[in-house]
């Protein structure tokens, strides 16, 4: 192996590990169960030497590549379902106020159609059209559920008392 293709391949997982990370941390909403699905993706990633077109391609297949991993962890039968929210708010980012827990714990709430077009649009800049194409839905679709997750969204929030 060459010293060219180990750092290739480290920049490659610098640049996309945190965001592969938050994406099965949605899905996965454990952190355990998160660090093995991140480590699997970039292994696979690494086996397979899966070269890209440009950093909008790599970017997309990471985040179609996460999506579909954890939601193949969560079909399995042998997967019990767990979530402990306080530990993915103490596994957040460390500089955070109260009010960034509130919402992180009223995300998670939310149904996955709803988190992860939230995600998308909020967290990684996407489009709606762009956000169609990743997630093979119609753009009216995501706008609908982009719509119905920021009313739900603010229903949570404003029974917590958080005002927006």
């Amino acid at each position: 192996m060459q010293e060219k293709e180990k750092e290739d391949f480290k920049q490659l997982y610098l640049r996309q590990v945190d965001m592969v990370y938050r994406i099965c941390l949605l899905y996965l909403k454990n952190k355990s169960d998160t660090e093995d699905a991140v480590q699997n993706i970039f292994l696979k990633t690494w086996e397979k030497q899966i070269s890209f077109k440009d950093a909008v391609h790599e970017k997309a297949w990471f985040i179609t590549v996460a999506r579909n991993y954890c939601k193949d962890v969560l079909k399995c039968s042998w997967r019990r379902k767990r979530t402990d929210l306080y530990e993915i708010i103490e596994e957040s980012t460390e500089n955070r106020s109260e009010k960034d827990d509130i919402v992180l714990e009223a995300v998670m709430k939310l149904n996955s159609k709803y988190r992860e077009v939230l995600y998308l649009y909020y967290f990684e800049d996407y489009a709606v059209k762009e956000i169609s194409k990743i997630l093979d839905r119609k753009e009216s679709t995501i706008q609908s559920q982009l719509a119905a997750a920021r009313k739900k969204l603010e229903k949570i929030l404003v029974a917590k008392g958080l005002r927006l």
